[in-house]
């Protein structure tokens, strides 16, 4: 971590917060000077994309954004929450070659936005919140260096060995009935002679 951003991280219990939590999940601040200038945070995560083998890169924006810095993609992309927003325009009709609105007439149009971060510290916990959601816990088994299996793959390889114990065991009881009824014919056909 650059020694300029430490301080960003000391004396508020928040950043204090954030900054254990960055300690505990491996996350390097890889902010430039230009980027601090310009109230920029940048996070190296120790989770490497799982087509590109980068690293991932995070950052928070002074402007309220949080994004993936595309390192690892071919394009950053963000990461705030999202909200739909409606706007209704004035219905118009063509009519002899002219626009003509139509009286309390009016379309709906939908579109979605990303719901803006203003104050840093909020920002910075909703990208540690974001990353261990999204990053560690659904890509657990990408951690660089780290043997971490995810849960999805551990309960399958548990299923698999329950599923194998109980074919084999009945595949041994199967075996083992096989056995005792051609002993009890065995035995009838002794006992008849």
């Amino acid at each position: 971590m650059k020694q300029n951003n430490k301080w960003k991280y000391q004396g508020d219990s928040r950043y204090e917060k954030v900054y254990e939590k960055m300690q505990l999940l491996d996350i390097q601040d890889i902010t430039t000077d230009r980027q601090h200038k310009n109230g920029t945070i940048v996070w190296k995560l120790p989770i490497k994309d799982q087509d590109s083998g980068i690293l991932i890169e995070v950052a928070s924006f002074k402007t309220g954004y949080v994004r993936n810095q595309g390192k690892s993609t071919r394009s950053n992309f963000q990461l705030n929450k999202r909200k739909f927003e409606d706007e209704y325009f004035q219905d118009w009709e063509y009519v002899n070659g002219e626009h003509v609105k139509i009286k309390n007439q009016y379309r709906k149009w939908s579109r979605k936005t990303c719901v803006l971060i203003p104050i840093e510290i909020d920002r910075l916990e909703y990208l540690i919140s974001y990353c261990l959601k999204n990053y560690y816990i659904k890509n657990a088994n990408r951690v660089a260096d780290g043997e971490y299996i995810p849960k999805w793959k551990h309960e399958h390889e548990i299923g698999k060995a329950e599923k194998f114990d109980n074919e084999a065991w009945e595949f041994k009881h199967d075996k083992i009935r096989d056995l005792e009824n051609k002993l009890d014919t065995i035995k009838r056909i002794a006992d008849y002679e």
